[in-house]
């Protein structure tokens, strides 16, 4: 799968999230149906609308349900075990990390508003519905790199878009505390591709 196929988020998802918030803030600003080299050349385009705290959290959210599901259904098809211990990883921590969003955004009265017109709620659901079609050995050759794709556009994400544009300190201080987790587990799907002979040319290591 390609990975704009398994980013989700996004969602964040990602989510996609990650990938979700980055095409928020670029597509905003691009005009239809020119090419972005082109785009120097035409009239300026109104400034992209700023992500807001409701948002963000929203899209956090949204990160963390992806990798849940998608940790869940590796511990249900993977066929190694170190792919099903890490998917079982992936479920449990990020269902804390979840947990802490939604426990500080029902301490500050925000409710999650996703961003309009998100395509990463549609791009997940491809990628499960992939990833539910495979099993043994195959299910590990796609789920590895679509971890470590997923991580990294959240990462990127979350160092370029989302932390910048948050404005309540308790919301960022959360989100600074738990993004080395995605860090971890980036490397973790990293390293258990490569102890697994999988490629997933995203960090570097392959």
């Amino acid at each position: 799968m390609s990975r704009k196929a398994v980013a989700v988020l996004g969602v964040a998802v990602v989510l996609t999230f990650g990938g979700a918030a980055l095409a928020l803030m670029n597509d905003a600003s691009a005009e239809p149906g020119v090419a972005p080299a082109a785009q120097s050349d035409a009239p300026s385009q109104p400034a992209a609308p700023a992500l807001d705290d409701p948002t963000i959290v929203a899209i956090f959210d949204a990160a963390n349900t992806a990798d849940i599901e998608t940790g869940r259904l590796a511990v249900e098809r993977g066929a190694s075990k170190e792919v099903r211990d890490f998917g079982a990883m992936l479920a449990r921590d990020h269902q804390a990390v979840r947990q802490q969003g939604r426990d500080l955004a029902a301490k500050l009265k925000v409710t999650p508003t996703p961003p309009a017109d998100d395509p990463s709620a549609r791009q997940h659901a491809a990628a499960m519905k992939h990833l539910r079609g495979l099993s043994g050995p195959e299910f590990d050759r796609a789920f590895l790199p679509h971890a470590v794709a997923f991580h990294k556009a959240v990462i990127d994400a979350v160092t370029t878009t989302l932390l910048p544009a948050i404005r309540n300190a308790e919301l960022k201080a959360l989100v600074v505390k738990v993004a080395p987790a995605f860090e971890a587990h980036m490397l973790a799907a990293d390293n258990l591709a490569t102890k697994l002979g999988l490629a997933t040319n995203e960090t570097g290591s392959h």
